[in-house]
């Protein structure tokens, strides 16, 4: 498989990247994951994003209403702001597969011939740049969709959620084309160093 060109990734990524490169590192391959294909494990957040926001939104019209039609202090015309947070999460929810498909946009993979490296954009815009070793490359898996794009999965992050359960997340070339070609290529160099 041939090395992508920086050709293909916005400038700004590709200037990060230069930035990122050790003195006599070589770029193996490098892509952007399919936005698409991101975007798509977002529905069962839209789906229940939906009558999240329709209750949420009929809850402030019936407090608005209800409010309205009371005698007495002012203070409780605003009683139906108390819903606002919940229209916002729900809007959030709705619009969860554009910021994923944006952040996909300002993302990057890069394979070089010492190290993987993931260059992941959050919602804001700023880039988290992460770097696994070929030593760090032993868990290699593939999950591969029909049409030969998919994911390289060589690492599991296991942080805590806001309840302080632990959550699993696959981590390594997520969302991209070609993937068995990638996998052979990632083990070659997880195999590098051991050799």
């Amino acid at each position: 498989m041939n090395a992508h060109t920086t050709a293909s990734v916005p400038p700004t990524l590709q200037s990060l990247i230069e930035l990122e490169m050790q003195s006599g590192e070589r770029v193996v391959w490098m892509d952007q994951p399919i936005p698409s294909r991101l975007a798509h494990s977002t529905w069962p957040i839209v789906v229940f994003g939906m009558p999240w926001t329709i209750f949420a939104v009929f809850w402030m019209v019936g407090a608005s209403w209800g409010t309205s039609q009371m005698q007495g202090p002012s203070g409780f015309k605003f009683f139906s702001l108390f819903g606002l947070p919940f229209v916002l999460i729900g809007v959030a929810m709705l619009s969860s597969p554009f910021w994923v498909r944006r952040s996909a946009q300002r993302s990057a993979y890069v394979l070089t011939d010492r190290r993987a490296i993931l260059f992941r954009a959050n919602w804001r815009g700023a880039v988290n740049v992460r770097s696994f070793n070929p030593d760090q490359l032993t868990n290699i898996q593939r999950v591969q969709e029909r049409d030969g794009s998919g994911d390289v999965i060589f690492a599991q992050d296991i942080p805590r959620d806001n309840d302080g359960n632990r959550v699993s997340r696959n981590v390594g070339f997520l969302a991209i084309r070609e993937v068995k070609a990638v996998e052979e290529l990632v083990r070659v160099l997880a195999q590098s160093k051991r050799s």
